[in-house]
């Protein structure tokens, strides 16, 4: 065992020997409250004083002309005990008292007196009363002491001199009780130390991704279950990442071959208008409007690369004016049916209201909604359509943009909204730069929203865009 498992043993040791110290502390301070008692001078006694006292005091009662009496001696140490007595006859009869009680009886009958006996009280029980009998001429008499305090009489034989015997035994079983306790405190001390070492090893193994999941029962079933469930997540992570890497190295090879891919008929055709001479107007002409589409295409590149920076470290240019939201779905669809490359495809627009005044950014929103829209395009067929509705409640917005398009599987649709992806389900290449959708996603959460996406291979797919933040009126 390393040495640290052997301070852990040796620390739960020490707290479960103080621990037991201080319940055997507790313990014979208990035991000596039940079989002490507190005179009246302050001093405390064991309990069978009492009986002793009791015992004793016969000697000091005289009688004279059959008169029961007591001597000084007697008078003075009832005093300074504060002990009050009585002397009965036969009948019960009180025939001499001295500072008795208030509730104290000058007749008691045969149940008053088995109550008293055994009890020690009758209705105060502030004094407890103990009777002794003495003769005198072949006559019984009865006297009670009335002692100043509480105590049970059932401890009065339980004392040193009368219970020797089971004091022995006593002291056997508590010195067996101990003997037992250190030895299962020690045992118990080594194998939570065990315990914590596996659990410490295991902890280990987890970095180096080398742990393997252990089920087990009992008091620390709970701790492996947690640590379990962390490697678990730690695996999907690292999972995350390699994934993440693959796409981030898949996505800087293919924005390196779309930055090419533009660069190199600018390059070429640009040589041929600064070399040769002999180029008419019309291929002038031309190839200028070539060399424009393919800087408009690299721009384009440049500037997704830029927002989908913002995005991320939260430094975009966030502008929201209120405006017509109804309106503004409109004028976004017009503006992509106004393009040539898509005047021939088919938007719906439904929408139960004519005017829904919210606060959003315009310019940001287009961007969002166009990515959305022209991806089901892009990724469609010709016959593609696509379906934009909008609803209202009293607290939310919810825009729903769907199409009829060759739709995706679990895995496309999972990977959907991430920076580097790039959908494959479609039979054209595909020039986007696979940060449309995620700059989509940046932009309804940086309006404090969320975008959902729902798709079936073959049937199409459905983007659900939530504002709940935006105030509408």
């Amino acid at each position: 065992m390393k040495k640290s498992g052997y301070r852990t043993s040796f620390h739960i040791y020490i707290i479960f020997c103080l621990s037991l110290l201080v319940i055997f502390i507790l313990a014979s301070c208990f035991f000596f409250s039940l079989f002490s008692v507190q005179k009246g001078d302050g001093s405390t006694v064991v309990n069978n004083w009492v009986i002793d006292f009791t015992e004793n005091f016969k000697s000091q009662i005289v009688f004279i002309n059959n008169e029961p009496l007591i001597t000084q001696t007697a008078m003075t140490q009832l005093q300074e005990e504060r002990i009050g007595l009585q002397i009965l006859n036969e009948q019960g009869q009180e025939l001499y008292s001295y500072q008795k009680p208030t509730q104290a009886k000058i007749s008691y009958s045969n149940i008053d007196f088995l109550k008293l006996y055994h009890f020690g009280y009758l209705e105060n029980r502030e004094t407890t009363a103990f009777i002794g009998t003495l003769s005198n001429n072949g006559t019984l008499y009865s006297y009670i002491l009335y002692f100043p305090f509480k105590i049970a009489k059932v401890t009065m034989y339980l004392n040193g001199e009368n219970f020797t015997y089971g004091k022995t035994i006593f002291l056997i079983c508590m010195s067996t009780t101990l003997i037992l306790i250190i030895i299962s405190g020690l045992l118990y001390g080594f194998w939570i130390t065990r315990n914590i070492s596996k659990l410490t090893d295991s902890i280990k193994e987890i970095p180096n991704r080398t742990y393997l999941p252990l089920h087990k029962k009992g008091a620390f079933a709970d701790i492996y279950e947690s640590i379990n469930a962390l490697y678990e997540e730690i695996k999907n992570a690292d999972q995350l990442c390699k994934e993440t890497e693959r796409l981030r190295e898949e996505w800087i090879a293919n924005i390196t071959h779309d930055l090419k891919t533009p660069l190199s008929p600018i390059r070429g055709y640009a040589e041929i208008l600064s070399e040769d001479g002999s180029v008419s107007i019309e291929q002038r002409k031309r190839y200028s409007q070539i060399i424009l589409k393919n800087v408009e295409y690299t721009e384009k590149l440049l500037n997704d690369l830029k927002l989908t920076y913002q995005l991320e470290s939260g430094m975009i240019p966030f502008n929201p004016s209120n405006g017509n939201i109804v309106r503004f779905l409109r004028e976004t669809i017009i503006d992509i049916l106004n393009t040539p490359e898509y005047e021939n495809r088919i938007i719906h627009f439904e929408s139960d209201y004519g005017e829904i005044i919210c606060s959003f950014d315009s310019t940001l929103l287009m961007r969002a909604f166009k990515n959305l829209i022209i991806n089901a395009f892009v990724h469609g067929n010709q016959n593609t359509e696509v379906t934009l509705q909008v609803k209202k409640s009293d607290s939310s917005l919810t825009i729903i943009v769907s199409d009829n398009g060759n739709g995706m599987s679990k895995e496309e649709t999972a990977k959907l909204f991430n920076r580097y992806y790039r959908g494959t389900n479609t039979d054209q290449k595909t020039e986007g730069t696979g940060l449309g959708l995620a700059i989509a996603k940046g932009i309804i959460e940086t309006h404090g929203g969320t975008i959902s996406v729902s798709s079936t291979l073959g049937y199409g797919t459905t983007f659900e865009i939530l504002l709940p933040a935006i105030k509408i009126d």
